[in-house]
């Protein structure tokens, strides 16, 4: 984790008489910090992705790490080495497939039992590979829309 940006504090008998005594920016009062380089929305920036990360931690100890179940550090090591890849397909999943969607806050343990866990028919037609998923099947407005969003991003270069 990095440290905080070392701002050094000047006192004020080490400014010039000549110069117009101005405020020097304090990092330990958010309301004068970062706000004339206009550093105040990066700051904000850096703690949401923190949280986000945090939030993801979290989540992944409630899942599968809170219980090991292997005994060795080569089995533990490629379980979880499995745990951060799913993780991680979780977190890409809701970043680009439910981007303004509610299930794209969701904890991992609702996306796996409200939208992985739903049984659909892949069906060949006219030379077309589909999905079919049931009408009423629970939760099919979140899996299209993650489809349909997925579909209209653009292709990789």
């Amino acid at each position: 984790m990095r440290a905080w940006p070392y701002t050094p504090k000047i006192p004020p008998m080490a400014l010039s008489t000549s110069e117009p005594r101005r405020s020097v920016p304090n990092p330990t009062t958010p309301r004068d910090a970062y706000t004339r380089r206009g550093q105040l929305p990066d700051l904000e920036l850096r703690h949401r992705r923190r949280a986000r990360g945090e939030d993801r931690i979290r989540a992944a100890k409630t899942i599968v790490l809170s219980n090991l179940p292997l005994q060795g550090s080569t089995r533990t090591r490629t379980w979880l080495d499995v745990v951060q890849c799913a993780c991680e397909l979780l977190a890409w999943t809701q970043m680009l497939a439910l981007y303004e969607h509610p299930a794209e806050r969701w904890e991992p343990k609702r996306p796996r039992l409200r939208i992985f866990s739903v049984a659909s028919r892949i069906v060949r037609h006219a030379r077309r590979t589909r999905r079919k998923l049931a009408a009423r099947a629970p939760w099919a407005e979140a899996i299209t829309y993650g489809l349909s969003r997925l579909n209209s991003l653009p292709e990789p270069t």
